[in-house]
């Protein structure tokens, strides 16, 4: 399934309420997969993704088990050019209305797969700790239920206005620093 079926897909099953709900959001949590600090089965971060029962696993031929396996190539894109070519990884991001980038859907997606295995990214949630930096340029971008800013309010004035506006180009950079940090202890846990 081509990328733009697949968004085309996802927006036809919000009343599922997949995570992904734009192909931002998917190549956000994605690449917190990929990046992130243990390896997860795919059923167990692909299902919530786009909300199919473990048993479309097993179905060939079906729109799920197509939308699976453009999940899955999308998986190995990311893991590839971090891998081979990290000076080239790009993230997904929209536009605005008014032509600015919009980190946030694409944030809010690494938010969610940070979810699913929260308590693995504590080194990384701990403000006291100089990694923390490494989460910024996402976490600035990422609301709560209710629609708060993650972080607390911004500081006002116009230096924040100016590092919220450009703090998505950190973000490739910052990807791959996560990356680079978690691997001793990832890899030394998958042998």
């Amino acid at each position: 399934m081509p990328l733009d079926e697949l968004e085309a897909w996802l927006k036809a099953r919000a009343k599922q309420h997949p995570v992904a709900t734009s192909l931002p959001v998917l190549d956000g949590y994605v690449a917190a997969i990929v990046a992130g600090p243990v390896s997860i089965s795919p059923p167990d971060w692909i299902c919530p993704l786009l909300a199919v029962d473990v048993d479309a696993f097993n179905h060939g031929g079906t729109s799920e088990f197509a939308a699976i396996s453009a999940v899955a190539l999308r998986h190995n894109d990311i893991s590839n050019v971090l891998s081979t070519a990290p000076h080239q990884f790009a993230p997904a991001h929209g536009r605005k209305p008014n032509g600015d980038v919009d980190a946030r859907p694409w944030c809010q997606g690494f938010h969610a797969a940070m979810r699913l295995r929260l308590s693995a990214w504590a080194p990384l949630l701990d403000i006291s700790s100089i990694q923390h930096g490494l989460l910024l340029p996402i976490l600035l971008h990422c609301v709560d239920g209710q629609g708060r800013p993650l972080l607390g309010p911004p500081r006002t004035g116009g230096e924040t206005e100016k590092f919220l506006r450009n703090a998505h180009a950190d973000i490739p950079d910052v990807v791959e620093a996560m990356r680079q940090y978690w691997m001793p202890t990832r890899y030394a846990r998958a042998r």
